[in-house]
């Protein structure tokens, strides 16, 4: 089971941000993000959101880093680490944008990165850029097709379907993996669905350990009717950690103690069938999150 991690710093919605964080930049983020390259962390992910309209800033913040040009930036700071949107909003772009975007950065890094996406939930966010809010599944569903196309091995990709309708228009540089990894983001019916039919993983979004395993059967048993065949990538977002035993309040849900005892809670996720997991450490501040990530890579994750 491989395991990745949400960085902090890059979004800072009051649900999961340390208060360290409002104060942290760039300097920060690359520091971490070696971190977890040193550590054997599969992939670093950062978030998408354009806008935040004013009704939801004080939850939300308004503080989320592109994710392009912030893993763009990372690439360059680290060497094996894979380089994940969790999860870009596509629908809030022509799929030939969002292929330009994503083929460079793919290209530029050699071939690193896991195109992660949702649907969004931003309501001002899409009528700001002119893009239909109430159709934003029927928008992702062809969205993820035209990428497909516009990702793959042609310098003149094709696509034609009812939103969008593309031929003849070259694209270069292609990206370096033969086949970008596409990851469908969310946790209702029709997110379930869109990752079991046309994802090559599923990232969950709040579902808790119980939940899990009925969500997973469905995918299987969606492909499984389907006829689709081939590899597919099971996440879960695990709840927080702390290495060791804190000697500050980390909350009642952080899972703290040991190495050995939180290895044998997490690869709970593995009986399931997941695949990878996402960590998220209570910290309080940068030495200290690099300290638990270090800890996390040399004495849990051999365990997994």
């Amino acid at each position: 089971m491989s395991y990745g991690i949400q960085l902090p710093v890059q979004s800072q919605s009051t649900l999961y941000t340390e208060p360290w964080e409002a104060a942290a930049g760039p300097d920060d983020l690359v520091a971490i993000a070696r971190a977890a390259d040193r550590a054997g962390f599969s992939y670093v992910a950062c978030c998408d959101h354009v806008a935040i309209p004013r009704r939801l800033a004080p939850a939300m913040s308004t503080v989320w880093y592109d994710p392009v040009a912030t893993l763009a930036y990372l690439a360059a700071a680290t060497g094996h680490v894979r380089l994940l949107s969790h999860v870009a909003v596509v629908g809030l772009r022509h799929p030939l944008l969002t292929a330009k975007q994503y083929a460079t950065l793919d290209h530029l890094s050699g071939g690193r990165l896991i195109l992660g996406v949702g649907a969004g939930h931003v309501e001002e966010e899409f009528s700001a850029l002119g893009v239909d809010f109430q159709h934003r599944g029927a928008v992702l569903d062809e969205t993820i097709d035209a990428l497909r196309a516009a990702l793959g091995p042609d310098e003149f990709p094709e696509h034609h379907g009812k939103l969008y309708d593309f031929e003849g228009l070259g694209q270069r540089p292609r990206p370096a993996q033969e086949h970008v990894p596409v990851w469908v983001g969310g946790s209702s019916p029709a997110a379930v669905r869109r990752a079991a039919l046309k994802g090559d993983g599923w990232l969950p979004q709040g579902d808790p350990r119980d939940r899990l395993p009925e969500q997973i059967a469905r995918i299987r048993r969606l492909r499984e009717e389907a006829g689709i065949q081939g590899p597919f990538v099971i996440g879960a977002i695990a709840e927080p950690l702390y290495v060791g035993t804190p000697a500050w309040d980390v909350g009642r849900r952080a899972l703290t103690g040991p190495p050995d005892a939180l290895a044998e809670s997490l690869r709970a996720y593995r009986a399931m069938g997941v695949d990878q997991i996402q960590v998220r450490f209570r910290s309080r501040g940068r030495g200290e999150l690099i300290d638990q990530i270090a800890a996390f890579g040399a004495d849990i994750a051999p365990h997994l």
